[in-house]
């Protein structure tokens, strides 16, 4: 099984932050991911790239603030956060990278 390019798409990048750390000791990991992606996306895309079972896909929208930056008003882009639970001896090390 390879990963596909879509699945490169669907994952943007690994979310690593105290809340995150916290998560994965309890045996999930968290990744920023498409606004588009659905939960089976998100699942089958971890799966392929990581070569792990997935038990459970939690997902989680933040809607984009509006800022000031030199006093101009900008307003940041909305993300979408996967929590992803992998089953019972799975694990991914995010720290190294892919």
């Amino acid at each position: 099984m390879t990963a596909k390019p879509e699945h490169y798409d669907v994952i943007r990048k690994p979310v690593i932050t105290e809340k995150a750390t916290l998560a994965s000791e309890n045996g999930a990991v968290v990744f920023e991911v498409a606004l588009t992606a659905t939960k089976p996306q998100i699942k089958e895309a971890v799966e392929e790239v990581f070569g792990v079972k997935v038990k459970a896909v939690n997902t989680t929208v933040t809607k984009g603030k509006e800022k000031r930056f030199r006093g101009r008003l900008g307003e940041r882009s909305d993300r979408k956060k996967a929590y992803v639970t992998l089953e019972e001896g799975h694990s991914i090390d995010v720290s190294t990278g892919l």
